[in-house]
């Protein structure tokens, strides 16, 4: 019988060490390393089934079939996107957000949007019954979902061999526990090794599989860094609780592009799908307001025009205040240095507040021409012209910069009745001007601001 020895485990990188530590070295996190006991070998905890299976001969890369995979639609053309076009059987999901935020509600509701396949829902915080209230809240009444209040990982998966389910969602996935491992469930062995079971179980029987994970307070997923490599495709539900919108963004996805993002809108009857983000995001918009532009980004493959506010108010204290809400912090550090260097803005004696209206997050360059514009228009107090969107990177120089798809953008201004669209000036030869919109050329920071405001 082999000696059971003891190991320390850091709980948020996953890093072991022989003897406790207060600070994680690889992390850097302090106070994460937890006592393991580790009775076998790793090799014994292999599966005897996986460790005895024969080896596959190598195949030939052009003997490889090329036939696109049938993958599982649920009509919901929001989650679908995200997705890649549907659930690839056999792949393994990871989907985490905050608690609240509605990701019991999405997993519950898929036996609403698959009524033709079987669904087994193992709840490992829920009894059945609370589970059963919800989908009643939320409508789904049909026989297809079958749940189940189990945390014992082999219990799971003989139940999933008994009824032979088209989908496996796992609620979730730190409650889930193996019990040849002495680590309590969440600890990062019992985690990796859940997971890589059920990774197995979903390749080898062609089940995708919907693991439903906690986040810790920084955002992060919790648990180790080795679970998002192992999943398919990464999930994450953001949003305000406190607010009806909800972002589905897919940060990883091995079956289809990534950053892509699905809009729902959570009523007391569940999540509905927003087919048009840029409708929702600008209806509220208030008209004759200074610090107030449109900017349009691109999330994945789809154009989202979202509004941005800005406030810019003296002082009260010796440092001003920079505070910004669904865009980089650093980003409009930079930013506010340029504005005041290149236009002159004597902003080091006033407060800068910079909001993303809807809960989105701007990540990439196209949004700083409106961020500034915003900026600029709230100190002057003066409103900036409301038919206008604003597209482009902003350098030190001050001079605008390229951006990617800008016909895309365009487009989508269009549609929703924007009558000018300020852009790099480079981009106008060869560009097609959608009917309706003006398109201007701007070389620099000044001439936006000397036409918006």
């Amino acid at each position: 019988m082999a000696r059971s020895s003891t190991r320390y485990v850091c709980q948020a990188c996953g890093y072991e060490a022989p003897r406790w530590m207060g600070r994680c070295p690889d992390c850097g996190g302090w106070n994460t390393m937890v006592e393991e006991t580790v009775p076998t070998p790793v090799r014994a905890r292999v599966p005897r089934r996986v460790a005895e299976a024969p080896g596959a001969d190598p195949v030939p890369l052009s003997a490889v079939p090329l036939e696109a995979e049938a993958r599982l639609v649920t009509g919901v053309a929001e989650l679908d996107r995200v997705l890649g076009g549907g659930i690839v059987p056999g792949s393994l999901i990871l989907l985490a957000g905050d608690p609240g935020i509605g990701k019991s509600t999405l997993m519950t509701e898929l036996a609403r949007y698959l009524p033709d396949r079987r669904v087994l829902y193992v709840t490992g915080e829920e009894s059945v019954r609370q589970v059963r209230l919800r989908a009643r809240r939320l409508g789904v009444e049909g026989d297809n979902l079958l749940l189940l209040a189990e945390t014992n990982l082999e219990a799971i998966l003989e139940a999933a061999r008994r009824v032979v389910p088209d989908v496996l969602v796992v609620d979730s996935i730190q409650t889930v526990y193996r019990p040849e491992l002495e680590s309590a469930p969440g600890s990062v062995s019992q985690v990796r090794e859940s997971a890589a079971l059920l990774m197995h179980y979903a390749k080898t029987t062609h089940v995708p599989v919907f693991l439903v994970g906690h986040v810790t307070k920084e955002g992060a997923i919790a648990g180790p860094r080795v679970l998002e490599h192992m999943v398919d495709t990464v999930l994450y539900f953001e949003g305000d609780r406190h607010h009806a919108y909800r972002i589905l963004r897919a940060v990883k996805n091995r079956f289809g592009a990534t950053h892509e993002i699905g809009v729902f809108e959570m009523h007391e009857t569940g999540l509905r799908a927003v087919d048009n983000p840029s409708a929702l995001f600008l209806s509220e918009r208030r008209y004759g307001t200074s610090g107030s532009t449109v900017v349009c980004t691109l999330e994945g493959t789809r154009p989202v025009l979202v509004e941005i506010q800005a406030l810019v108010t003296p002082t009260a204290y010796g440092t001003p205040q920079r505070n910004a809400t669904g865009f980089d912090y650093r980003r409009l550090q930079m930013l506010l240095a340029v504005l005041e260097k290149r236009e002159g803005l004597r902003l080091a004696a006033h407060d800068v507040f910079v909001n993303v209206v809807g809960g989105l997050r701007l990540e990439e360059p196209a949004a700083d021409l409106g961020v500034l514009v915003a900026v600029a228009s709230s100190f002057r107090d003066i409103p900036a012209d409301t038919g206008t969107v604003l597209i482009g990177e902003v350098g030190l120089g001050g001079e605008i910069r390229g951006v990617g798809q800008l016909d895309v953008r365009l487009r989508e201004a269009a549609r929703l009745g924007f009558r000018q669209a300020l852009v790099p000036a480079h981009h106008l030869k060869g560009l097609l001007r959608p009917d309706g919109l003006e398109v201007v050329g701007v070389r620099s920071l000044h001439e936006a601001l000397d036409l918006v405001l």
